[in-house]
């Protein structure tokens, strides 16, 4: 069974190959008042998983060089995970719900705050919109 980290915010594991949307998504995680762990590609996000029982979202990008691409991880969540909210987002692709596991959301990259924060059901999320 995998360690819980003691913090009270809600983990987010976000994996993203690409090192500057990486950071970017990292730092919007953690600014909306979520604890953002950070994978550069799906095996490494595999070994987070198994090594804690404390993420309570997964955010991939569909695009990742590897041994699968975000569709295929947010299929494995789901399967090995199934508790874990999933989150799929891409600039360059669009994909079909139907496309996704059961459970699983599609946002284009420009809408994923607002939309996160709707899939957390987190108003924290809210202080990013307020200007």
């Amino acid at each position: 069974m995998g360690r819980a980290v003691p913090d009270q915010r809600p983990v987010v594991l976000v994996v993203e190959d690409e090192s500057l949307v990486r950071l970017s998504a990292i730092d919007t995680v953690q600014a909306a008042g979520f604890e953002p762990i950070a994978a550069a590609d799906a095996d490494e996000a595999i070994r987070i998983l198994e090594s804690r029982n404390d993420i309570r979202a997964v955010f991939t990008d569909v695009q990742m060089p590897g041994s699968m691409d975000g569709l295929r991880l947010a299929r494995l969540v789901r399967d090995r995970w199934p508790p874990v909210a999933l989150i799929v987002t891409s600039g360059q692709t669009d994909i079909m719900e139907t496309d996704l596991p059961q459970g699983g959301r599609f946002y284009e990259s420009r809408m994923i705050l607002l939309k996160s924060r709707r899939l957390f059901g987190n108003s924290s999320f809210d202080r990013l919109f307020v200007a």
